[in-house]
């Protein structure tokens, strides 16, 4: 984990907040996905990787009050608190690597844009879908998104592993049933275009 921490520590030490390739000033996509199965703002959402993401000023904005947001990156997540202040303090923040987190509770949506891709071994892949069954009931919906099949083989200096909805779906297994899929090519600070697919699965 040291290591993990380390390297995106210094991503976000080293970019300002608009310049990380995966910058998005408003993550419509994600926003949308989670309000289509997060209809009562009491509903329990936990953003994987939000880092600095502003996916959780949408939320807090749109008036969920139960949000989680994990991250390995603790600087990635002070640059959060700072940006939301007073607010910030009614998000629970949680500093872990996903691959060596075990969940106290469970949420009703799950959110990842782009962890589950970087995690390219058996091992950290099991261990993240352990995560993921211990902290969803079912019921629960799951929203990961992914590099596209025909999009970047690495990202911030690391390889990825890419994955088509149906990949993906086969590789979390047969307690998650993909239910609706959606393709993006998301335009990064420099210019690049990266294609991600983005799947909604429901916990059996």
């Amino acid at each position: 984990m040291d290591e993990t921490r380390k390297h995106w520590d210094e991503v976000y030490r080293s970019n300002a907040e608009a310049e990380v390739s995966w910058f998005q000033e408003h993550p419509e996509r994600s926003l949308a996905m989670i309000e289509a199965m997060a209809h009562e703002r009491s509903t329990s959402i936990i953003d994987v990787g939000g880092g600095a993401s502003r996916i959780v000023d949408e939320l807090l904005i749109a008036g969920y009050v139960d949000v989680t947001v994990l991250d390995v990156s603790e600087a990635a997540l002070g640059r959060s608190k700072t940006r939301l202040g007073p607010r910030a303090a009614n998000v629970k923040w949680i500093v872990a690597d996903i691959a060596n987190w075990s969940p106290d509770r469970t949420w009703g949506v799950w959110h990842d844009r782009a962890v589950f891709h970087f995690l390219t071994d058996a091992t950290s892949q099991k261990a993240y879908i352990e995560a993921l069954e211990r902290a969803t009931a079912p019921g629960a919906a799951v929203i990961i998104a992914t590099f596209a099949l025909d999009g970047p083989e690495r990202c911030s200096g690391l390889p990825v592993q890419r994955y088509s909805p149906d990949t993906l779906a086969a590789r979390l297994g047969p307690r998650f049933h993909l239910v609706g899929q959606q393709v993006e090519t998301h335009l990064t600070p420099k210019g690049a275009q990266q294609r991600f697919q983005f799947s909604l699965l429901k916990r059996a």
